[in-house]
């Protein structure tokens, strides 16, 4: 039997925007520790209450990223979690850091809510660009250039690279990656969205603000069903304690996520994550045990009163897209 809501949902043209940034929860309203307190962001979410309300009729959910497994959360299951629509951490019982090990590989490769959506007949796309050695050296598959890549790794390096969730779970479904070309194009956005981090490490990319970057996004969700970003330099920041970069990484993304939703176009709805909690509390390098926020951006959906843990993301993009 089909639910109401499904039925309703497939009978409306619906596209999803996921924006994912690394390493974010709800601490406490502490400027001392947390740098969330020292701004009004969208993501300026406190323990203490919900916060300012939110642009356009957006709703915030906090949800757990514990799954009731013992340890601090990781980047590796709970981004896979994010993206299978699945509890990755307590399907494998334990918490996976970085990179996703064999267990979380098989699950992406298996369970991929990209390579569902696809098979469903769904289009999908990763606005990120990545340097074609890197995509070339994982055997990911990326989209076509014509220059040659940008360096090379030594062996030693080339033998310690590791693909991270979101990269395996794209290529699950085939869809190819973006390049440098892509972003040096207009097709595409470095990871740090301005691409001055890129052009410091001596990329030749340009260089954009928030809110031309916010354009690309937008173009680059042009006929596709579902959108991902992502950003981790707020994790990096949370890991150095590091307030400066903090700050920098958090305005960045506010300042592209704001542009984001007041460009949306109608039939879009957006959803920003987060897979465990960290830049938060700058007392500590660890990951934290704190809910992590869930910002939507769209047309009324009550049934994201239901959310509990950052699983239900990706299980709420199958669910708006009809994919079961």
């Amino acid at each position: 039997m089909t639910e109401p809501g499904n039925s309703r949902i497939q009978s409306e043209a619906v596209r999803v925007a996921l924006l994912f940034i690394d390493g974010v929860g709800v601490g406490r309203k502490d400027p001392s520790v947390n740098p969330l307190a020292r701004r009004e962001h969208l993501l300026s979410r406190f323990g203490e209450g919900p916060g300012l309300p939110l642009p356009e009729g957006g709703h915030y959910h906090p949800v757990d990223t514990t799954f009731g497994v013992e340890g601090r959360p990781q980047s590796a299951s709970n981004q896979t979690a994010i993206l299978t629509g699945d509890p990755a951490p307590a399907l494998i019982r334990r918490h996976v850091l970085g990179y996703p090990n064999p267990p979380l590989q098989a699950l992406l490769a298996e369970r991929s809510l990209v390579k569902r959506l696809v098979a469903a007949g769904r289009s999908a796309t990763f606005a990120n660009a990545y340097p074609v050695a890197y995509l070339d050296a994982l055997k990911l598959p990326r989209n076509p250039s014509t220059a040659p890549a940008e360096f090379t790794f030594p062996p030693a390096t080339l033998r310690r690279l590791k693909a991270s969730a979101s990269t395996l779970a794209f290529a699950a479904a085939k869809v190819p990656l973006r390049i440098l070309d892509d972003a040096r194009g207009g097709a595409g956005l470095s990871h740090d969205i301005t691409g001055q981090r890129a052009q410091n490490r001596g990329f030749s990319v340009p260089q954009r603000t928030p809110e031309e970057a916010a354009h690309i996004f937008w173009r680059v969700a042009e006929g596709m069903d579902f959108t991902f970003f992502e950003h981790y330099l707020a994790d990096e920041a949370g890991h150095a304690q590091d307030f400066g970069a903090a700050l920098e990484a958090l305005d960045t993304f506010d300042q592209f996520a704001r542009a984001v939703i007041a460009t949306r176009p109608e039939d879009a709805r957006i959803l920003i994550c987060s897979d465990h909690g960290n830049v938060e509390d700058l007392s500590t390098r660890s990951h934290t045990l704190n809910p992590v926020p869930v910002l939507y951006f769209g047309p009324p959906a009550p049934e994201l009163d239901a959310l509990a843990t950052v699983a239900d993301v990706g299980r709420t993009v199958l669910r708006w897209l009809a994919v079961e």
